[in-house]
């Protein structure tokens, strides 16, 4: 039985609304899980790849289920898609305090990192996204049967739903979350479902308006509790959750850590601007000092973090110091929490890469890579092209450092950013702590490339207490790494899967 036989047609321009505003908040609510997972287990290809997995699965249960609800008469179809629209309005507004309940347990509980970021996805954002996809089927159905245009309007059912993804990809990504942050996008979308489930319900018909109605405050109850609970950032950029955490001993000596998504990024200290309190920054620091042409030497860093090391080069009073800084934001932490001033360096808030690539002009001493989504170098920073442009922004005595993390039973990472360095190199060494790591243990390296090797062969640098950093002989470095190591290109990098996780 058709609407047209129980009421008037409902209007394709109507129909077409309702599913562009699902869509568009079915698809906001992909973007923010990403964001929201951060603070628990990174960004990583690892977590997309869990969103886009959980929310597709969800939408074709929804689909699936809401063709069944089109084949019953149209205004008990419509009245069982408010319903399911309620229901996606509780569950979205409920599924970031989900998350802060369930992601230390699921994740203790769960042997395997990825399995558990999977699972983990899969308990808080599979639901909010099954009931988002039930309107689409009932709403064609309906679109069809009361036009005589049967094609032209099941084509704009379908159009408007692909409308709506834009959309909403859009405005999270681009509006929303940087201006009302996670929880409140999150509260917009619960509106939107609350506002698109009464359209349902009104056009089905004579109905019972109180339990909906009270579901619907139940929705926006549970997003308030969401809105007024801790924010797990205290910044939340378009890029990452930023905090700030006290590390101090004193008050009167403060230290800070910065945290982006869940990962240490940097730390320093007021009074001692030359201490580095990690060892790559150490190692990054002391080696872009003993191997530079001169005392003056200039410099280009690969990320900014807590501008650790560009704030001692500068308080050494070495050459110009040059920060590509994705984030702004970042850099504002930098310099109100981390003692950073930005007038003594040239910041570009833009991905590095590109910042090399369209100033031929500039050219540096030394160029350090410090730059990480979750525990891996992003992609197209490990590639042969790329070490060939860092190679042509380097002075002809130049030297590039980079940051490497992996594990001491895999180096599969290490052993192709090595491989491709020397594609590219003549000179490539890896100085890491001069100690017998635990077995499986995460390892911290600093990648040398240039064009004749380090004078010394380790060097003491503080950490924040002294430690003592070498290279590893060569012979043992082929040793270690034989049998592994691919040539990284822009056409195949596969740097998270080489980096891999601990089982």
């Amino acid at each position: 039985m058709s609407l047209s036989s129980t009421a008037r047609p409902v209007p394709l321009w109507l129909l077409v609304g309702l599913q562009t505003a699902v869509s568009a908040a079915s698809l906001t609510v992909e973007i923010v899980a990403g964001r929201v997972l951060a603070p628990h287990v990174g960004m990583s290809l690892y977590t997309w790849t869990s969103v886009i997995a959980v929310v597709l699965a969800g939408f074709s249960a929804g689909h699936w289920w809401g063709g069944r609800l089109a084949e019953r008469p149209a205004p008990d179809a419509l009245r069982a898609t408010g319903w399911a629209l309620i229901w996606a309005a509780l569950t979205t507004a409920v599924s970031i305090s989900l998350l802060h309940l369930v992601a230390t347990p699921v994740l203790d509980a769960v042997g395997h990192p990825v399995w558990g970021i999977a699972i983990l996805c899969a308990l808080v954002f599979f639901l909010p996204s099954y009931f988002a996809g039930v309107p689409a089927p009932v709403l064609a159905q309906i679109a069809v049967t009361d036009n005589a245009r049967s094609g032209q309007a099941l084509g704009a059912i379908f159009a408007a739903g692909a409308i709506g993804a834009i959309a909403g990809t859009l405005l999270a990504g681009f509006l929303f979350i940087s201006w009302l942050g996670s929880a409140g996008t999150l509260a917009a979308v619960t509106v939107t479902y609350l506002v698109t489930a009464a359209l349902c319900f009104r056009l089905a018909g004579r109905g019972a308006w109180t339990l909906p109605a009270l579901a619907g405050i139940g929705a926006v109850v549970l997003a308030g509790v969401a809105l007024a609970a801790p924010a797990p950032c205290d910044r939340e950029s378009r890029y990452f959750c930023i905090r700030v955490l006290d590390m101090s001993a004193s008050p009167d000596h403060p230290v800070n850590l910065m945290v982006i998504d869940h990962l240490g990024h940097g730390m320093g200290a007021r009074d001692l601007p030359q201490v580095m309190f990690t060892e790559h920054a150490a190692m990054l620091k002391a080696l872009a000092t003993l191997r530079a042409p001169h005392d003056a030497f200039t410099s280009y860093h690969i990320g900014g973090g807590s501008y650790s090391v560009p704030r001692a080069l500068a308080d050494m009073g070495t050459g110009e110091i040059t920060v590509a800084e994705i984030d702004p934001e970042v850099t504002e932490v930098a310099a109100e929490d981390f003692w950073f001033d930005p007038a003594s360096a040239t910041i570009f808030h833009e991905d590095a890469r590109r910042a090399l690539l369209t100033r031929p002009d500039r050219h540096y001493d030394v160029i350090l890579g410090d730059a990480f989504t979750d525990v891996a170098v992003p992609a197209h920073l490990v590639t042969r092209e790329f070490f060939e442009l860092v190679r042509d922004r380097l002075t002809p005595d130049g030297t590039y450092l980079m940051n490497v993390i992996d594990y001491e039973d895999r180096l599969d990472a290490l052993a192709s950013i090595v491989a491709t360095l020397r594609e590219v190199f003549p000179v490539v060494e890896v100085w890491t702590h001069a100690a017998q790591p635990d077995p499986g243990a995460r390892m911290v390296f600093v990648v040398v490339a240039g064009q004749t090797p380090t004078e010394a062969g380790s060097l003491r640098a503080p950490a924040p207490d002294q430690m003592v950093f070498a290279a590893l002989d060569p012979a043992f470095l082929t040793e270690i790494l034989s049998g592994k190591g691919l040539v990284l290109t822009d056409d195949y990098a596969p740097i998270d899967r080489l980096v891999g996780r601990p089982d």
